[in-house]
């Protein structure tokens, strides 16, 4: 098996209702718009890409109370702040199609998008506001999926379906020389989401975002490190623009 690196990087945040990723819960959480490198000796791959430019204000200026992303947050400016060259991004794997994971597709204008067929087909019947076409729609090409994929061949990135939270919603599980990590994006928003198979107040399916929850359960008891969507604690957590090593800490 090929070795894989693994970064993660903050794409901006959000300020929702507790109850968003927890049903029954009040309050309001801050949490972060996240997005992974992937880099294969075959090529860089791109999960998920954060909140766009339509939410940017620049650096240092008063923050946004909803969605808040400075420029230097955006995917392109990440990458090319760690050196990688945006325009060499192979692939983009969306585990959906929210603003807040493919609101940053277009800064990597030479990537193929990797999607669920399903997710694609439902992005575009218009009937959840959390989609906005424009951030997508962009012309790169597409790559619809219809169930697992290895993307390489080799076992190394491997995109399995986990819907629920979106009919076509996807994980990649990354295998790094340090552990396997699952990238989970909104099938798995926080640890509490996980620990207390805790739904949010709305999602696609609930049956099915529940069986995904307790597939999760068993990777992660199978020594999986779950990498859950909008978690601020984990987050805080997790080395940032470097290379993942599972025994680091801040």
């Amino acid at each position: 098996m090929s070795t894989v690196l693994l970064t993660a990087f903050t794409c901006g945040w959000m300020t929702l209702p507790l109850s968003f990723f927890l049903d029954g819960e009040e309050g309001r959480i801050r949490c972060p718009a996240t997005a992974y490198l992937i880099d294969h000796p075959k090529g860089l791959a791109v999960f998920d890409t954060g909140l766009g430019s339509r939410f940017e204000r620049p650096v240092g200026t008063p923050f946004q109370k909803g969605a808040d992303l400075e420029s230097d947050a955006l995917i392109g400016a990440r990458l090319k702040a760690i050196g990688i060259d945006p325009s060499a991004v192979k692939w983009i794997i969306n585990s959906h199609l929210h603003s807040d994971h493919a609101g940053g597709n277009r800064d990597l204008p030479n990537a193929t998008i990797v999607v669920q067929a399903d997710e694609w087909d439902y992005a575009f019947a218009e009937k959840d506001r959390a989609y906005h076409i424009p951030e997508f729609d962009t012309g790169q090409p597409v790559l619809k999926l219809r169930g697992e994929h290895d993307l390489h061949g080799d076992g190394s990135v491997v995109l399995f379906r986990s819907p629920g939270h979106t009919p076509g919603h996807q994980c990649a599980r990354v295998t790094t020389p340090t552990g396997i990590a699952v990238l989970a994006a909104d099938c798995c928003n926080l640890r509490r989401s996980l620990d207390e198979l805790r739904l949010p107040d709305h999602c696609f399916d609930v049956d099915q975002y529940l069986a995904t929850l307790k597939i999760l359960r068993e990777r992660e008891r199978r020594g999986e490190r779950i990498f859950f969507g909008h978690d601020p604690d984990f987050w805080a957590e997790v080395p940032q623009n470097r290379p993942l090593d599972f025994a680091a800490r801040r």
